[in-house]
C-alpha cells in the first residue's frame, strides 16, 4: 500500500470513538475505497449488516438449544430486535448513503443502535449475556458507522 493509501482511511477513523476497530475492518477490506468517504460508510454498513446477520443467526440457534423458559423469552425479544435491523434498518441505511441521502442513513443507523440496544437490556451485566460480547460488538461498530455519516452528513 502506498502513502497515501491509507490516509483518508485513518483521516476518518480517527474520528470515530473507536479507531482501531475501524482502520482494522476497512484496511482489511480490498474493497474499501481509500479515496471515497461514502464508499467507507458503506463499507462500514455493510460490515455491521454481516454482523448483524450472523448475531441474528446466533440467537436464533440458541433459542432451539435451551430449556430455560425466561431465556428462551429473552432471546425472543432479542431476534425480534435484530429481525429489522438485518431485513430493513441496515440495507435502508446503505441505500440512503449510496444515494447521498445521510440524514436518513444517520437515522436508520440510530434506530438500529436503539434495536441492539433494547436486546443488551436484557442482559444487564455483559458476564450473564448468552451472546458474549456479540451486542458490545454491534454497539462499538455502530457508533463508528454513526460517526462516518455524521462526517458525510456534515461535509
Amino acid at each position: 500500500m502506498d502513502e497515501g493509501n491509507g490516509d483518508l482511511v485513518d483521516q476518518i477513523c480517527k474520528r470515530t470513538p473507536f479507531y482501531d476497530l475501524c482502520s482494522k475492518i476497512l484496511h482489511s477490506n480490498p474493497l474499501a475505497p481509500k479515496s471515497d468517504p461514502k464508499g467507507i460508510a458503506l463499507i462500514m454498513v455493510n460490515n455491521i449488516l454481516a454482523n448483524a446477520t450472523d448475531t441474528l443467526s446466533y440467537i436464533e440457534e440458541l433459542i432451539k438449544q435451551t430449556s430455560d423458559q425466561q431465556l428462551e423469552q429473552d432471546l425472543a425479544f432479542c431476534a425480534e430486535s435484530y429481525i429489522p435491523v438485518v431485513k430493513y434498518i441496515l440495507p435502508q441505511a446503505a441505500e440512503a448513503i449510496s444515494q447521498g441521502r445521510f440524514g436518513f442513513a444517520s437515522y436508520s443507523i440510530d434506530d438500529a443502535e436503539k434495536e441492539v440496544d433494547a436486546c443488551n437490556k436484557k442482559f444487564p451485566g455483559s458476564t450473564q449475556s448468552p451472546l458474549g460480547d456479540r451486542n458490545s460488538i454491534m454497539q462499538k461498530l455502530v457508533d463508528v458507522a454513526s460517526a462516518i455519516v455524521n462526517l458525510l452528513l456534515n461535509g
